[in-house]
């Protein structure tokens, strides 16, 4: 009887442990490369203007992603129509070259804080909230964005608990 409770026990913590931390996820494929003129749009619903949340930009990338590094336009826009634009910076490899992400194969996958982490975020209103990412990549010594940018596969939006 006691080894029984003692399983029930543990798959009840195993099951409320593994539970999605996840309000929102969602990936959209680019085909072929990204091009800089195509906005990657993300629209999702929040009622929770009170707890906390950790905001993720997620990319997948394969062996022709070139660069160390990925410049991203990112605009939130708020159901009144507030916009909230940033310019953001990620690393994307070692100083050797080597990729980071996750994966072992060709196909690398990139977790990239957005808004959270140190500084929780909160959203104001509930509603309808947009997300829309640019890449805003760059030749060195050029004015003018980089048209085609190779290698990535997927771009992906999360939003998780933060409490």
């Amino acid at each position: 009887m006691f080894k029984k409770i003692l399983i029930y026990l543990f798959l009840v913590l195993f099951f409320v442990s593994c539970q999605n931390k996840s309000l929102f996820s969602q990936y959209k494929s680019i085909e072929a490369v990204w091009d800089i003129d195509r906005s990657i749009l993300f629209k999702f619903n929040i009622s929770d203007t009170i707890n906390p949340y950790n905001l993720f930009i997620k990319l997948r990338t394969d062996n022709d992603y070139e660069f160390n590094n990925l410049f991203l336009d990112v605009s939130l826009i708020y159901p009144n129509n507030r916009i909230l634009k940033d310019t953001l910076e990620y690393q994307m490899s070692q100083p050797d070259g080597s990729m980071l992400g996750s994966g072992k194969m060709s196909i690398k996958e990139h977790t990239l804080w957005y808004k959270g982490f140190n500084d929780p975020f909160k959203f104001l209103e509930k509603g309808e909230y947009k997300i829309i990412i640019n890449h805003a990549m760059r030749k060195r010594g050029k004015v003018k964005g980089l048209q085609h940018l190779k290698g990535v596969l997927d771009v992906g939006f999360t939003i998780e608990n933060n409490y």
